[in-house]
């Protein structure tokens, strides 16, 4: 299982800083069925119990129907050091959940996803061990196609890693996952059978 290092600074908006220099980030509050009702400032909504906020996940794929994993940078606040899916973030408040996903995903990874397509929404209430913090979301996934040379930014990912079915078996078995990768993973699967073909295993 090859792995990438984060190397490449890309410009961020959204990225890991430390509490006391963090930037105001605010975030889009929603009800149980997704509507829009308020917005809250991102820590803030992640304290406990924490506020259900809009959320997308991406799982990007190369040509072979490997998922493209990160793990998180260690300077997160939020969940550092982790393996998770391609891409995880928050719309901004009034952004649409597929361009804030192809906007993250360029700003963390620096490559544009191809066939980028909606695979379902699903709500959650994760919250963290590690930092106490709480993922009340209400998450809206897509899946794709990863098929430029990734350029990742060391602020957001410290390794990148294309992974089968039984090499992410063999990986979930042994380190340490977000909270919210299985439920996001599990939600996506028709979708990203779908889009791989059922032979190789996901």
């Amino acid at each position: 299982m090859p792995t990438t290092p984060g190397t490449t600074a890309n410009s961020s908006s959204n990225g890991a800083q430390s509490r006391g220099a963090q930037e105001e980030i605010m975030l889009e509050l929603v009800d149980e069925n997704g509507k829009t009702i308020g917005t809250a400032e991102k820590l803030a909504a992640h304290q406990p119990p924490g506020q259900l906020h809009r959320a997308f996940s991406v799982f990007l794929f190369d040509e072979q129907g490997r998922l493209l994993l990160q793990r998180r940078a260690l300077s997160k606040y939020h969940s550092p050091g982790v393996w998770s899916n391609t891409c995880c973030g928050h719309p901004y408040p009034g952004e649409a959940p597929f361009a804030a996903a192809a906007r993250r995903t360029y700003e963390e990874l620096g490559i544009s996803p191809s066939l980028l397509a909606q695979a379902g929404t699903v709500r959650y209430n994760h919250p963290d061990p590690e930092s106490g913090l709480v993922e009340q979301e209400y998450n809206h996934l897509f899946v794709g196609l990863a098929q430029s040379a990734l350029r990742p930014d060391p602020e957001e990912i410290d390794e990148t890693a294309f992974v089968t079915q039984a090499e992410l078996a063999e990986l979930h078995a042994e380190a340490t996952f977000s909270a919210w990768f299985m439920t996001v993973l599990d939600t996506a699967r028709p979708a990203i059978r779908e889009l791989t073909g059922p032979a190789l295993g996901w």
